[in-house]
């Protein structure tokens, strides 16, 4: 069992990088700097939830809840959630209640009613296409997860 968790992390891991790797190498892309962002720096931004670095093509945030939020849609973005701590219901599809725009191509609303409810947790990796909604219903935490953000 150890060994195919292990395998299947280092899967997810791989397949995680090689999305961003995509999204570095579009042709549009002018910079090509190998990026490092140290471990305190890391830290520190898991501490408060925040983007570690945000391009025009990608963006990756150490993101923690405490509590629960609100429905997101984002237009252009595609969401790949990994979990590192605690555990969540994380509600999918569906349609977002009382939605209004809150940046270019990012929706926000109250809950999201119908969807498919998943409980996630530690070492689960979830990913959400562009145009879906999605939602933090409940939040056991603290909930500590990576997001990549892959623009289309």
């Amino acid at each position: 069992m150890f060994k195919m968790r292990s395998l299947l992390q280092m899967f997810v891991i791989l397949a995680i990088a090689n999305l961003a790797v995509a999204a570095i190498l579009k042709p549009d892309v002018e910079d090509k700097t190998t990026i490092l962002i140290q471990s305190n720096k890391v830290a520190a931004a898991f501490a408060k939830g925040m983007p570690l670095i945000e391009t025009n093509n990608f963006k990756v945030h150490a993101s923690r809840r405490e509590a629960p939020g609100i429905a997101e849609i984002h237009i252009q973005d595609t969401d790949i959630i990994y979990v590192l701590e605690g555990s969540a219901v994380f509600v999918t599809g569906g349609k977002a209640t009382e939605t209004k725009t809150t940046a270019p191509s990012e929706l926000r609303g109250q809950k999201i009613e119908g969807g498919e409810a998943r409980q996630i947790g530690k070492g689960d990796l979830i990913i959400v296409p562009n145009g879906v909604p999605h939602w933090f219903k409940e939040v056991n935490g603290p909930l500590l997860y990576y997001v990549v953000k892959v623009s289309r």
